[in-house]
């Protein structure tokens, strides 16, 4: 049976609205709702970005409300619903919000360690077994799997193009079971015998050393990807050019002064997954994320069983053709 791990639903604040439509411009001096991507537990997400939300409040000049929800389901529902104006999204996600044409990137993360992105691994137990990858791949139906939701850029997607399907292995089939949760939840998972192996990535793990050093010594990596790009900040379409370009302003400036004021954005920064800060970007920095999704799609059409040939092929020209209108999106920067 595949179990589900989910935290409870934190809804902060009490400070939002009711749903608008899209094409709506919100209400002069309503609070700004921001929804926050699952990266650890809810509350613990709410609390490390409500100092860096309370400045951007200043900065406006109108209350900023937190949604810190418990899944990756759960706020694209609330994006579908217009209840967010702007979020903290990672690739696959933030693609979708901007495919659709619901909001745009203003903004992109960046870290300290100066890389442009961040990478997928796989977690086992120092005190197998599994201890090796080999192990893992030659017979993935013996092992627990603790993994992302399928919309996780490094939880799911990436581990499953650029590792599990090169290897004819469906993560979702494939294992003797599997749980689903966050990246805290996956990595507790394995350090406490709940699985065997868990998805993760390097900033997450990072992090995760730092607030359960215990069980982190218990954990080793044994695969890495490649360099996925930083997740971004996105605000929604309804919304006057002029708020996009102050809220990137804001951002961009975040963390870089000097003073007092500057050490304590600084720490804001530190405790939102060791942050460097921001960068301006626009909807093109979701390029590798759109051809990420592609690259899976098309994989699992070439490995999936079909009725036929044809039926296989009419499925990658939807894919192509997909992915092409994508693309034009995404170069089409303006809002």
């Amino acid at each position: 049976m595949r179990l589900v791990i989910v935290h409870a639903m934190a809804l902060c604040l009490a400070l939002f609205m009711a749903a608008q439509p899209a094409s709506a411009q919100p209400p002069s001096g309503a609070p700004v709702r921001f929804g926050i991507l699952p990266l650890g537990g809810a509350f613990e997400s709410r609390n490390d970005w409500e100092p860096l939300l309370a400045d951007m409040s200043r900065v406006l000049g109108r209350p900023v409300a937190v949604l810190s929800v418990s899944s990756y389901e759960a706020l694209e529902r609330a994006i579908e619903r217009d209840e967010v104006d702007m979020a903290f999204l990672s690739g696959k996600m933030a693609l979708d919000t901007v495919s659709q044409r619901r909001m745009t990137v203003v903004a992109q993360v960046t870290r300290h360690d100066g890389l442009p992105g961040y990478r997928a691994t796989l977690l086992t137990r120092k005190v197998g077994p599994p201890t090796t990858l080999k192990e893992i791949l030659d017979d993935p139906g013996r092992w627990r799997l603790a993994r992302g939701e399928s919309r996780s850029v490094s939880g799911f997607i990436v581990p499953q193009l650029q590792l599990f399907l090169p290897n004819q292995i469906a993560m979702e089939t494939r294992f003797r079971s599997e749980v689903v949760g966050t990246h805290q939840a996956t990595a507790l998972a394995v350090a406490n015998g709940e699985a065997d192996v868990a998805t993760n990535n390097t900033a997450d793990f990072e992090r995760f050393t730092q607030q359960f050093p215990a069980e982190a010594q218990r954990l080793q990596v044994v695969w890495q990807s490649d360099l996925i790009p930083h997740a971004q900040i996105v605000v929604r379409r309804a919304y006057p050019q002029e708020f996009q370009r102050k809220v990137q302003a804001f951002l961009v400036a975040y963390g870089r002064g000097k003073g007092q004021v500057g050490d304590s954005e600084r720490v804001t920064l530190k405790s939102l997954h060791d942050l460097a800060g921001f960068v301006a970007a626009d909807n093109a920095s979701l390029l590798p994320a759109a051809r990420l999704a592609y690259q899976l799609a098309r994989q699992n059409a070439l490995t999936g069983q079909w009725v036929n040939e044809a039926a296989r092929q009419a499925r990658l020209q939807r894919i192509e053709s997909g992915y092409a209108e994508q693309v034009g999106v995404l170069r089409d920067a303006a809002p």
